[in-house]
Parts: C-alpha cells; structure tokens; sequence
C-alpha cells in the first residue's frame, strides 16, 4: 500500500542532453575536484548538486562527469554508510519520536512516526536487494537518536 501517491504525475522534464552544454565554463576535471572538495567538507550528494548549480553554473553533474553525484562519490569512497533519503527519513522519525516524548497525546504524530517507520522499512530493504546496506543492518530508535546527534 504506497502511501501518499493519491495525487497527479504533472511535471516538466528535463531536456535530453548527450553531453556538457557550451556554456558551462568547466571541465571534467574540474567539476569532479569540486565535488570531491565538497563532499570531503562534509556536503550531502543533493546539497554537492545544488552549490554546483548556484554557486559554479554547473546544471547537472551527470552531463558533465558521465556518471551521477552519488556514483562518483561511491567510487572515490566519499559517499556517506547510510544513504542520504534513509538518512533524512531517519532524521524526521527522531525528530517525531521526540516530540512524541513531550506531546504524548499527540495521536497525528504517532501515526506520522508508524508511516515514517514503516517507510524507513521498506526503503533499507531496498538497500539491503541492492547491496548498498549490509544484511544485517536494521532500524532502531536508541541507535537512530544517536546516529543523529553524531551527524548535527
């Protein structure tokens, strides 16, 4: 049962695009520097995406380096254990669960936090198919708040 899913599907797409454009003033070489320098100050692969595109005029990475944020930054042994959509799934749980410890009355947020966990679930068994996460890796709260706190 997807959850949250009940709405349209209208966007814009992006152009298709075989390689760099020509108005990007960067080379290969340069955008992954950037990236790697990035990533080693500590930036998430979506935050890496957007200070390119703000900050340097970099549209998307892909087009430039032949290969997504992510994937380079795996390659290089830069990309963070747990990937960055659990991580924030994590983070938005331990932020409920908190709430939850001073509003316990709160039933809205207690469902918010089953449906939290419950995605949180089905996304690391994703990760677990896809060999991203090890086997035995599993969800706690003690472990997420601490996992957390390490991060901020």
């Amino acid at each position: 049962m997807n959850k949250r899913r009940s709405r349209g599907r209208s966007h814009s797409t992006r152009p298709v695009r075989a390689g760099s454009p020509k108005w990007v003033r960067f080379s290969r070489e340069e955008v992954e520097m950037l990236i790697e320098e990035l990533a080693k100050k500590g930036y998430t692969p979506s935050m890496i995406g957007l200070v390119l595109r703000d900050q340097y005029g970099v549209p998307l990475a892909k087009q430039i380096i032949g290969k997504k944020v992510n994937q380079f930054l795996r390659e290089k042994g830069l990309a963070p254990d747990i990937p960055e959509d659990l991580f924030n799934l994590i983070r938005r749980a331990v932020n409920v669960r908190r709430h939850l410890n001073e509003y316990p009355a709160d039933k809205t947020a207690k469902k918010g936090l089953e449906e939290i966990e419950s995605k949180i679930r089905r996304v690391s068994r994703y990760y677990k198919e896809v060999q991203i996460l090890p086997a035995n890796w599993a969800y706690d709260p003690a472990k997420a708040e601490l996992l957390v706190s390490a991060s901020s």
